[in-house]
């Protein structure tokens, strides 16, 4: 059985505003985990008391600003002090990873050089880790519906940037839903992938909605994960079509099903 995760952005809304009751509110459903995206403009103590009062454990939790390369100039001190804020967050709530984003590339660059410019960046983000115990993984997004525009759209160029990058410190993200929309096929390009996967995230496609609102085949999806030798947490990033606690209910009965 997996860990899973659900999104706290996404879910538990029924709880209010609130991270921090979002939390309790997944807890009380029996969730030993959640996930959560960014860190900078909220409440940390309360997020860390919900944590520590539930025993639930924070997965994940990105990088701000999101779209750190579209500056004038690709002036990229907004992103390395974002970057020191969410790595001192992380720390503080326990979070073992930071998911990073490509941006949009560098103005004038042709796609290998902004590939080669993207490396650069995330070695120096790297070192930006040392002795904090928290890994940065990337994420590549699908540009045909959610995030025109993005540089790293293939599963496969988050793999190359990765193993450039060169550290244990570093992996992907890989999303099944952004993976499926962009027309790949999951068995390939988690073995191309190897050890890098570091963190899994999920939602239904078409839709984006929560597992069996679309088309997949979840238990066949869950065996290609396991098959693939990826035995970490799984973030439910979906936008639930029924109330939350249905939508978690068929996740469930899917991995079950594995």
């Amino acid at each position: 059985m997996y860990q899973l995760s659900p999104n706290v952005e996404l879910l538990f809304t029924e709880a209010g505003p609130d991270i921090a009751d979002r939390i309790r509110a997944a807890a009380a459903a029996g969730f030993d985990a959640v996930e959560m995206w960014g860190t900078l403009d909220r409440d940390v103590t309360a997020i860390g008391r919900a944590l520590g009062d539930t025993g639930v454990a924070l997965t994940s939790m990105i990088a701000e600003p999101r779209t750190n390369f579209t500056l004038p100039g690709t002036d990229l001190k907004p992103f390395f002090d974002g970057l020191d804020r969410g790595i001192e967050n992380a720390r503080t709530l326990g979070s073992p990873r930071i998911v990073l984003g490509s941006g949009i590339g560098f103005p004038g660059a042709k796609r290998p050089q902004n590939l080669e410019r993207l490396v650069e960046v995330f070695r120096e983000a790297v070192t930006r880790t040392e002795g904090s115990g928290v890994k940065l993984v990337l994420e590549p997004v699908n540009t045909r519906v959610d995030h025109p525009g993005a540089l790293l759209d293939r599963t496969a160029e988050a793999v190359a940037v990765a193993r450039a990058v060169d550290s244990e410190r570093f992996g992907i993200l890989y999303d099944l839903y952004h993976s499926v929309t962009e027309s790949e096929d999951p068995a390939t390009v988690l073995a191309d992938a190897g050890d890098l996967v570091d963190y899994v995230q999920i939602a239904d496609a078409p839709g984006r909605g929560e597992p069996g609102s679309g088309s997949l085949d979840w238990a066949a999806q869950l065996r290609v994960l396991r098959e693939a030798g990826y035995r970490g947490p799984i973030g439910l990033e979906y936008m639930p079509t029924v109330d939350t606690v249905t939508s978690l209910r068929h996740i469930r009965s899917f991995e079950r099903l594995a």
